[in-house]
């Protein structure tokens, strides 16, 4: 019981994650966009954008930006308390906000009466850091994601509690806050004594990551692929891009930490000529860009001659998804549970793959996919990221996937796209097949038709009916549920009729992976349910 509590938790958490870590790569996109106004090298090719206007636009685009960077803590503090928030989200988020001010105001405070806060010029190496204008201990995105569970977890408790007459006022989610005031206090008080011990011990871990070399970045890569089946491969590379794990450094007079954050604030600013190294960097597209489409490559020369036009139509839509956007689970599902080996040889080549980029040096990144990798990289030049290179190793890569897999196929015959036996069903479904048949629907075709009904019903049923289902939530690629009785679940069904390219059961959480028309599809299954309201 206690390990289910647990998993739902870690479930629960790693969703509301995405909150606040979908926007970042937003921001770093229009920081990049900036830099292009102001990139001198581009100045000299294009004549048009010397000029104060565009030169001043990428300016205040780029330096505006910054500042989401320079307040992470509030961000996912606020993030956190929405994603994990039973109902009404956004007063949850508001009243985390509230909490926010008061924890780094009474911290300020308490830290000033015991003489704790330092008196200097420079904050830099003592561990202290301004926060909204505040002197505090710097606990970075840490302080969001205690602040924003803890509010969470106050607010779901009491935020219907109601009183009669005067206090009538002081009911709901105004007495959430009334609560929270002194517990964020104590925890102010209490984190002024134990975080530095917090704080030796992760800035230990991430030096530790560091001397562990090109072993801790083929281990980093590798787990970051291995839980994607439990969909908490997030809590792996979260810290590593938004906290102290992944390195510290000074840019334009301010401190980052995170390997993203970093990356973010030196492509913003003109005066960094070379990048630098975190601990991790974000250099998972080697995998997503190149190594994937070299196994559908492979997937698809080992179909059966009479299945190939079906598996190309099935294996294009997801390459292109992947290489364009970075989504891999529709990719990933479909050999994940029909060949366990191909998966497992699937993250150690994405491990090493970030290993041969370290080895050559190479900082450029491409987490999502091609556009990314075009406005992050190409405009800083070759200097600064090596871009170049990134496409060579992954052309490389590309080979090294597609030849592995054609022989781990072939070897032991697994039942990849286009291979199945007679009956089985083991594959993603394009729209093409939609029009072969009443009964088979995508996703993406059953939602546009607005009003109807038939494809939440046929998830809602293969669930086990709306009385078997508790919650349903989504995240970029899932549809993510709890359920009474997750034996009542027909995994069959839900692939070969509602364009699902994989179902992960455990416990009693299940994910039913639609790739990117995720939110179209629990917007439908939401309406059958008559729980428009409940996100």
């Amino acid at each position: 019981m206690m390990k289910e509590k647990l998993m739902n938790g870690m479930q629960r958490f790693s969703k509301a994650m995405f909150i606040p870590v979908l926007i970042l790569p937003i921001a770093g996109i229009l920081i990049a966009i900036g830099n292009l106004f102001t990139n001198a090298k581009l100045i000299e090719t294009v004549p048009f954008l010397d000029n104060p206007i565009t030169m001043g636009f990428g300016m205040i685009l780029s330096g505006s930006l910054v500042s989401i960077l320079t307040n992470l803590g509030l961000i996912f503090c606020m993030g956190l308390a929405v994603g994990l928030a039973n109902k009404k989200k956004s007063e949850a988020g508001f009243t985390a906000v509230l909490g926010y001010l008061v924890f780094i105001n009474a911290m300020n405070k308490f830290m000033e009466l015991n003489g704790s806060l330092f008196e200097g010029e420079s904050l830099q190496g003592t561990g202290q850091t301004m926060v909204m204008g505040v002197q505090v201990l710097d606990m970075g995105v840490f302080l969001g994601i205690i602040l924003g569970i803890v509010t969470a977890l106050v607010h779901n408790k009491f935020c219907e509690k109601e009183f009669n007459n005067a206090f009538q006022i002081y009911g709901g989610t105004r007495f959430v806050f009334i609560l929270l005031i002194p517990v964020v206090v104590l925890l102010a008080i209490l984190f002024t004594y134990i975080w530095p011990f917090f704080q030796g011990g992760i800035n230990s871990l991430g030096t530790l990551i560091n001397q562990s070399g090109n072993f801790g970045i083929f281990l980093y890569g590798s787990l970051e692929r291995l839980l994607i089946p439990t969909g908490l491969h997030h809590l792996v590379y979260t810290p590593f891009l938004y906290t102290s794990l992944g390195g510290i450094q000074e840019v334009g007079g301010q401190i980052f930490e995170g390997a993203r954050n970093i990356y973010f604030a030196e492509i913003a600013d003109p005066s960094v000529s070379i990048l630098s190294r975190s601990v991790i960097w974000d250099a998972r597209g080697i995998s997503k860009m190149f190594g994937l489409i070299g196994a559908c490559l492979a997937m698809y020369h080992t179909a059966s001659p009479e299945n190939k036009n079906k598996a190309k139509a099935i294996l294009i839509p997801a390459v292109v998804t992947s290489f364009i956007a970075g989504v891999t689970e529709p990719i990933e599902f479909s050999f994940m549970f029909v060949a366990p080996l191909l998966f497992i040889v699937h993250a150690v080549l994405s491990g090493l793959s970030m290993v041969v980029l370290n080895l050559l040096s190479v900082r450029a990144i491409g987490p999502n996919g091609f556009i990314d990798f075009l406005l992050y990289n190409v405009p800083l030049g070759i200097e600064k990221t090596g871009w170049p290179m990134y496409v060579l190793v992954g052309i490389m890569f590309f080979a090294i996937y597609y030849m592995t897999f054609r022989f781990l196929i072939t070897k032991f015959k697994f039942k990849t796209i286009g291979r199945e036996d007679t009956g089985e069903e083991t594959k993603l479904y394009s729209k093409g097949e939609y029009n072969e048949s009443k009964t088979k629907k995508t996703s993406s075709s059953a939602v546009e038709e607005q009003g109807d009904t038939g494809l939440a019903s046929a998830i809602v049923g293969a669930l086990g009916g709306p009385d078997n289902i508790n919650t349903v939530t989504n995240c970029y690629t899932r549809l993510r549920l709890t359920l009474n009785h997750p034996d009542k679940v027909d995994e069959i069904f839900l692939k070969n009729n509602t364009g699902a390219s994989g179902v992960i059961i455990k416990d009693h959480n299940v994910h039913v992976v639609y790739g990117l028309q995720v939110s179209k599809v629990r917007k439908a299954v939401d309406h059958y349910l008559g729980r428009e309201s409940e996100e």
